[in-house]
């Protein structure tokens, strides 16, 4: 049984130059491992709290130092000695101490940060890769790696806000390994670099997950620029390569609405809009299409969409089992993004992830804008059979660990991706 004998944290940069946390355990027996968290532009109102210094001399007030010292002091105090049998018991432990609904006290932060250590260290105890540890967490091994998908163009938070939906993604729908997957977005990202250089005069920039920020005037421009860059690359768009969107639309929430192209469009004018983009386009997944308040419209948005795509809850959800719950009854949503941060533990997150399975739904594995090179993620979305696994684009290397990871762990799995999509009849939008 895991025995902790010294838990520590310091403050360290995430990818866009922002503090983070990354932890360390060690456990008698010699288990020593680190683990760090990543830290999200574009977050739900309902996610659970980052704790920051607030000292506008440094960073911006966005100093993480209290929250490692959360990690060195308290948390350590707590259980330095005690033998843990499970991650269940020491993630209750560690969220007792804090007792707060959404991690204020500690920092959501600080005890993703330890609960993520510990886990490493118990995983070398045991002699386990951790994304079967992560596995066993959930009670299953994975039959099938998860399907990627891969930022190409970004909006919104992620970019400058030229457009106002968030990310357009493409997916390698007809890809069945991971490799290959890799290989089809190497082609497709540098069609779209060289197209966007003739169309828009504009070299490679990157917004915060590796995308690229396009000058188009509209959501409906970039969706088309996209399909050029696959037929660019040699693909075949909805065959060969598929697209997905990340519209964040809490993020253009307005009074009477949504404030989307210089127009204010009501919820039901929203819903039909996205209605015409799966006309148009060969969408297969729609996340955050509304706002995280506007729950008496989602009912309506999956209704429109659901049988057709993946109609996906972040910001609505925050991976947070009474939200997804709600959903469930109100039939919002047909797939979870999951991010273990919104809620703060690995054992809180794997509730979430067991009532979307209930459902019946689609689970994404999900990395966030501010990453770190920790590479957990990739072990998370295999352990846990995620259908799909979003981590940015293929340029910026807090994002190629993770796809190296994956890599690494397909060749000692030998399995193959999973069928694009795989719950709910879609796969005729993939042909």
């Amino acid at each position: 049984m895991p025995v902790i004998e010294r838990l520590a944290a310091r403050e360290i940069l995430d990818s866009r130059g922002r503090p983070t946390v990354e932890a360390a355990c060690a456990l008698k027996g010699g288990a020593q491992a680190t683990a760090s968290v990543p830290s999200g532009a574009s977050t739900g109102a309902a996610e659970a709290m980052e704790l920051r210094d607030g000292d506008p001399r440094r960073y911006g007030g966005l100093g993480c130092r209290t929250a490692a010292g959360n990690v060195t002091g308290p948390i350590q105090e707590a259980v330095r000695g005690r033998e843990f049998a499970t991650q269940a018991e020491f993630d209750a432990a560690i969220a007792a101490l804090d007792g707060t609904q959404n991690k204020s006290r500690l920092g959501a932060n600080a005890i993703l940060a330890a609960s993520l250590a510990f886990a490493r260290a118990a995983a070398m105890t045991a002699g386990q890769p951790l994304w079967r540890y992560f596995a066993d967490l959930a009670g299953g091994q994975p039959a099938a790696l998860p399907r990627l998908t891969i930022n190409l163009f970004s909006g919104g938070k992620h970019a400058g806000q030229q457009v106002a939906i968030q990310d357009v993604l493409i997916v390698p729908a007809a890809a069945r390994t991971i490799d290959e997957a890799l290989a089809v977005a190497y082609d497709v990202y540098y069609a779209a670099a060289k197209l966007i250089l003739e169309r828009y005069g504009m070299r490679l920039l990157r917004a915060d997950e590796g995308g690229m920020a396009p000058p188009c005037r509209t959501p409906e421009e970039m969706m088309e620029t996209a399909l050029d860059a696959i037929r660019a690359a040699g693909y075949e768009p909805g065959v060969e390569v598929a697209l997905a969107l990340d519209v964040a639309a809490s993020h253009f929430r307005c009074p009477g609405g949504y404030r989307l192209g210089g127009e204010t469009l009501t919820s039901g004018q929203m819903i039909d809009r996205i209605r015409r983009w799966i006309d148009a386009y060969p969408l297969v997944s729609v996340e955050d299409g509304l706002a995280e308040d506007d729950w008496e419209s989602w009912p309506d948005l999956c209704a429109a969409g659901g049988s057709r795509v993946l109609v996906v809850g972040d910001d609505l959800l925050c991976t947070n089992p009474a939200r997804i719950g709600r959903a469930m009854r109100e039939r919002s949503c047909n797939a979870l993004l999951l991010k273990v941060n919104q809620i703060g533990t690995l054992t809180e997150a794997l509730a979430a992830y067991r009532l979307a399975r209930a459902a019946g739904w689609d689970v994404t594995i999900s990395v966030r804008s501010g990453e770190t090179e920790d590479h957990w993620a990739a072990d998370l979305a295999v352990g846990w059979s995620g259908d799909q696994f979003k981590n940015g684009s293929i340029t910026q290397s807090e994002r190629l660990a993770k796809y190296n990871r994956l890599l690494a762990i397909e060749r000692e799995v030998n399995l193959a991706v999973t069928l694009w999509p795989n719950r709910h009849g879609l796969a005729s939008r993939v042909r």
